[in-house]
């Protein structure tokens, strides 16, 4: 029987979100086990919208779509106020960082597809349909998966390639969100690691800071800064669009972020740019509320309902893809990075690479940072990585497997 649809305006879906967002940040607040592990309160809100909608569809066959139009806009917000906070010199200090964390994601998608085309197999299923359960959906995406799953029906004949490719995406989006911050927090206290305890995150404030006060003026440069990001952001993405180039625009204001801060502090030098520690903080607070709206816009749109299809052969896949995932990341992941601080905190945004999406990546370490001290080197490269070459790497590595 065809379900009812209830959709829900643009506004209501985003005051909704709203206060998902104040229900997460309430339970983490009132449960030890939450705040230990670094669960993000986002996740949590989400989460229960997402159960409650799939509760109406189960129970009373009423399917629920949230208008969400604004979400995207909110991630190009974040990035943007990642790239005015970013300093060059870093990125450079991060060079060879950069390509052993690239180099050890491309590795992870060989093993990824391996194991999804191997669980293919032992199902009975067309062994290319595995990749479907591995980095076409996991480490690429929901656009990434809608990308392929018109050539794997039309070419392979995997007459269910989006299906299994939304559901398994569904799936890792969740497990990025839940890993990350426990995976860091045992690496932290097994290794008795020595958090920076440099407040001045790239997003937030350290929980122990919680008081610090921010000015009117504060948020308005910031606000002011973080539009002219997004211009120039649009800017460079159609220039890049036009020169065949295409990215994604996170990615187009992360670099316009960048390009401002350097120009700026070209101008004004960079003693007159540190006394700008308001607006910075402006751009914190700014940052870490766009990606928190997000994530909980993006897990209340999750339609839980639809992993019904194949539900055997997708869950005991993707119970060993995330297992896959915790065992390379604490023992590879982590030490191949340098076993530190910020390795650890690498780590925690390393399932977001491998499962979930690139904000998944940057919220599980926006949480373990305001717990323990800034990770600049972290949100430089793990962005760029996330958001940026693997996509490169994974289309290769794709086309390899599939013969397409």
């Amino acid at each position: 029987m065809t379900s009812q649809l209830f959709p829900i305006h643009g506004l209501v879906s985003f005051t909704l979100a709203i206060l998902l967002l104040f229900l997460g940040k309430t339970l983490v607040q009132r449960s030890t086990l939450l705040r230990q592990y670094c669960i993000p309160e986002s996740v949590v809100g989400g989460f229960v919208c997402a159960a409650v909608t799939s509760i109406l569809y189960f129970g009373l066959n009423v399917q629920v779509e949230f208008d969400l139009q604004v979400r995207d806009t909110l991630l190009l917000y974040f990035f943007a106020g990642i790239g005015l906070k970013s300093d060059m010199r870093q990125l450079i200090k991060g060079g060879r960082p950069l390509l052993i964390l690239l180099f050890l994601a491309s590795a992870f998608i060989v093993l990824q597809n391996t194991l999804g085309m191997g669980m293919a197999e032992a199902f009975g299923l067309d062994p290319k349909a595995g990749l479907m359960v591995g980095s076409i959906s996991l480490t690429g995406g929901v656009g990434t998966t809608l990308a392929w799953a018109p050539l794997f029906v039309e070419k392979l004949g995997i007459s269910n390639a989006n299906e299994l490719g939304i559901a398994s995406n569904t799936v890792g989006l969740i497990a990025a969100c839940v890993i990350g911050g426990p995976i860091a927090n045992q690496l932290i206290r097994r290794h008795q690691l020595q958090p920076s305890r440099d407040a001045a995150l790239e997003v937030g404030i350290l929980e122990h800071q919680a008081n610090n006060s921010v000015n009117y003026y504060d948020v308005l440069w910031a606000w002011m800064w973080l539009n002219l990001t997004l211009m120039l952001g649009y800017g460079l993405n159609l220039l890049l669009v036009d020169a065949g180039i295409t990215l994604p625009k996170f990615v187009s204001c992360l670099f316009a972020g960048i390009i401002i801060h350097h120009v700026v502090l070209a101008v004004l030098g960079e003693q007159r740019l540190k006394s700008w520690s308001g607006a910075s903080l402006g751009l914190a607070l700014i940052s870490d509320i766009c990606l928190g709206m997000f994530l909980t816009m993006a897990l209340m749109g999750l339609q839980l309902w639809q992993l019904s299809g194949a539900l055997m052969f997708i869950m005991c896949t993707l119970i060993l893809q995330v297992l896959l995932t915790v065992l390379y990341t604490y023992f590879v992941v982590f030490r191949c990075m340098g076993h530190d601080y910020e390795a650890s905190v690498i780590a925690s945004g390393f399932g977001g690479i491998t499962l979930g999406s690139t904000a998944t990546a940057i919220v599980n370490m926006t949480t373990v940072t305001q717990k323990y001290g800034a990770a600049h080197q972290a949100f430089l490269i793990v962005p760029l990585v996330c958001g940026f070459f693997i996509d490169l790497v994974n289309a290769v590595i794709i086309g390899i497997f599939s013969g397409i």
